[in-house]
């Protein structure tokens, strides 16, 4: 590690500061103190050794750096600018938060090649860290040979207060110790300002000592305002500790070098005006004017071009090597790389009969990932210490990821669910063809649903096993009942929430979140068992929803069920022929399917004339009303369950065959 000259650091880092000065001044929003407070932590590893290449964002051993302090973005935007990054032009900086630039208010994946995660919610960022460290130790010990090494790169973070409050982090972070992910690297900011003001409000703890009991090599560094040589010193100490998970906190002042607002919440999160922003700049030095850099912090900067070339360059070279030598091996990890499923990966998905027993869908998905496991070796999950009830573990497998047997690709992630679904989102931004899944109760969604968001958001193709998915769950009562999950999860943009009839549905429900890797999927299962059904399928549930049984004719009333009511809507659709009624099953295993298809379609399955329709679902009725209409009718929930048997809570609220036989003649009437 050579250092550059104290004249040229202090130039290179002065060029963030005033980079986000200008460009939060120009918008008139956005967060100026924690850059400039963080400029030196910023310039010390991106300098000295972040391994990337500015010219090809998505290079696979590229060191992966994660801003979790996400509201601090003009850090971000600001080194991808200087790095030589064509994602990150001076006129993009200047259009920071404007409609459509490629410098958004929070760093987006989606938006800007170079950012690793989509950080906002604080505490995420960190969290989805541990999933890409995680992501690199786990193909790192299946494809690193004695003689050969493809996989290998840090992690780096830069964290904040905030992401150290929030609960996330801290189940993350216990996580990581645990594991002892050496090549996680954090720099805490501890600048002891939120936007309350003063952290000593509400936040004395000694962090270090937090992080010391989870299992992290602790550091601290006091001049991080003025001294990048000790920053990069604790930085390259860090990377010589091999089995545990590093942490360097970093006292800093926000909005360094403001003469009256440094210091101050007020610049936490509001720009400095033009007036504050001239006193800043003579505070510096800086002899410049708004969004202009000197030619010399350009050309210091920009030398990670061709260092990343380089280095790019040797890492394609070795893997040559690793193709001449190991090509069985090769070949699967590029096909990995490439984003390809395997041939034949869903072959041995299970399809079913009438005569097949009928299980409970949570069953049936432990038989899925049991045929899916051997065909499809990028896929890793677990469960959040429920396995036993979730069913997740892939039958065959044996053992679990941890730090002395990291090749295996199951994950305890303990009593711990919006870590798990956070590491999940690290483990897909890590972008290397792995498979993430996780399982918990459905009603503990609601301990996700920020991670869950972000994986919507992300485009990330996470799969969320969800089981004890209605009031069926029974003795466990309405803590464990999920009423209004269901719907909500469906308000979600981008996010395909199954809940399979049975178990060919549950087997094509799998085969949609496998194939959609822009797309999570939260597949919710029963917790008991439901009958196969005669005319369900795997391929039918791509089309969301489909004609499951049918009259001939036109139908006086169509049923739609989902889940294990499904077979409730069959056995009162017998009774309601029986009867001398026309009756239509419609199966919606997936609404956001069914809602995508063409109008045709989904008018030849719900025909605009047939307009007595009843929904039979064990959730709350919000979102079906743009399938029943004013004329149509649910059996669904309006109040928490209650604590009985299974059975006896579905015929008390009401999810019987008669009572929905009672219920479709008092509508036919």
């Amino acid at each position: 590690m050579v250092a550059a000259p104290a004249s040229l650091d202090t130039l290179c880092i002065n060029s963030i500061r005033m980079l986000a000065v200008d460009a939060v001044n120009k918008s008139n929003s956005g967060h100026p103190g924690l850059p400039m407070g963080c400029a030196p932590m910023g310039y010390a590893l991106w300098d000295k050794f972040l391994n990337h290449n500015p010219k090809n964002p998505k290079w696979f051993n590229r060191d992966r750096f994660v801003l979790s302090a996400g509201h601090g973005c003009m850090l971000l935007y600001a080194l991808l600018h200087l790095t030589g990054y064509d994602s990150v032009t001076i006129e993009d900086i200047k259009q920071f938060r404007q409609w459509g630039a490629r410098t958004p208010g929070h760093p987006e994946t989606f938006e800007t090649p170079g950012v690793e995660v989509t950080a906002g919610p604080l505490g995420a960022g960190i969290s989805n860290a541990v999933g890409l460290a995680i992501a690199e130790a786990h193909l790192a010990a299946k494809f690193n040979k004695p003689d050969t090494t493809i996989v290998d790169h840090f992690t780096y973070v830069i964290m904040g207060d905030g992401c150290n409050q929030e609960g996330v982090a801290s189940e993350a972070c216990s996580l990581a110790g645990h594991l002892k992910l050496g090549k996680l690297i954090a720099l805490y900011d501890d600048n002891h300002i939120t936007i309350d003001g003063r952290t000593d409000v509400s936040f004395t703890e000694d962090v270090l000592k937090r992080y010391e009991a989870y299992g992290w090599h602790v550091q601290h560094v006091t001049e991080g305002d003025t001294n990048p040589n000790s920053i990069a010193q604790a930085i390259e100490l860090a990377k010589t500790v091999t089995d545990k998970p590093s942490i360097i906190k970093v006292t800093t002042t926000i909005g360094y070098g403001s003469p009256n607002k440094s210091d101050t919440a007020g610049v936490h999160g509001a720009p400095l005006g033009e007036e504050e922003a001239n006193l800043t700049r003579k505070e510096l030095n800086w002899a410049h004017d708004p969004f202009e850099i000197p030619q010399e912090a350009y050309d210091h900067y920009r030398k990670a071009i061709e260092r990343g070339a380089k280095l790019e360059a040797d890492w394609n070279e070795a893997l040559a090597k690793y193709r001449s030598k190991y090509s069985s091996e090769a070949s699967e990890f590029e096909r990995m790389l490439r984003g390809e499923l395997p041939t034949g990966w869903e072959k041995d998905l299970p399809r079913y009969s009438s005569n097949d027993k009928g299980l409970a869908t949570r069953k049936h998905s432990q038989i899925c990932l049991g045929a899916l496991g051997p065909n499809l070796p990028e896929l890793i999950g677990g469960s959040a210490d429920l396995t036993h009830s979730n069913y997740t573990d892939i039958k065959g497998e044996s053992g679990s990821f941890q730090h002395d047997s990291r090749e295996k690709r199951y994950l305890h992630f303990g009593v711990r669910e919006h870590a798990m679904a956070a590491v999940l989102n690290g483990i897909a931004y890590h972008n290397s063809g792995l498979i993430p899944y996780g399982g918990t109760f459905l009603v503990f969604a609601d301990y996700m649903r920020g991670s869950m968001r972000l994986s919507a958001l992300s485009e990330l193709g996470v799969i969320y096993v969800l089981t004890h998915d209605s009031i069926g769950v029974g003795e466990d009562g309405p803590t464990h009942q999920p009423i209004e999950t269901i719907p909500s999860l469906r308000a979600m943009p981008n996010m395909l929430v199954f809940r399979p009839g049975d178990g060919n549905e549950t087997s094509g429900a799998y085969k949609i979140a496998i194939q959609n890797r822009k797309r999570p999927s939260s597949l919710c299962l029963s917790r008991q068992g439901m009958a196969n059904q005669v005319n369900s399928s795997i391929e039918k549930v791509s089309f969301g929803g489909y004609i499951l049984d049918d009259c001939v004719g036109t139908p006086e009333l169509i049923l739609i069920g989902t889940g294990s009511e499904l077979d409730l809507c069959v056995q009162a659709a017998k009774k309601l022929t029986s009867d001398g009624h026309k009756v239509r099953v419609v199966s919606m295993p997936c609404v956001e399917l069914f809602e995508e298809q063409s109008e045709s379609y989904k008018n030849e399955v719900l025909p605009s004339t047939v307009r007595k329709r009843i929904v039979v679902e064990a959730a709350e009725s919000f979102g079906w009303h743009k399938f029943i209409g004013l004329d149509g009718d649910s059996i669904t929930m309006n109040r928490f369950g209650a604590s009985a048997p299974g059975g006896t809570c579905m015929e008390k609220f009401g999810f019987t065959v008669d009572n929905v036989v009672n219920k479709s003649k008092k509508l036919l009437s």
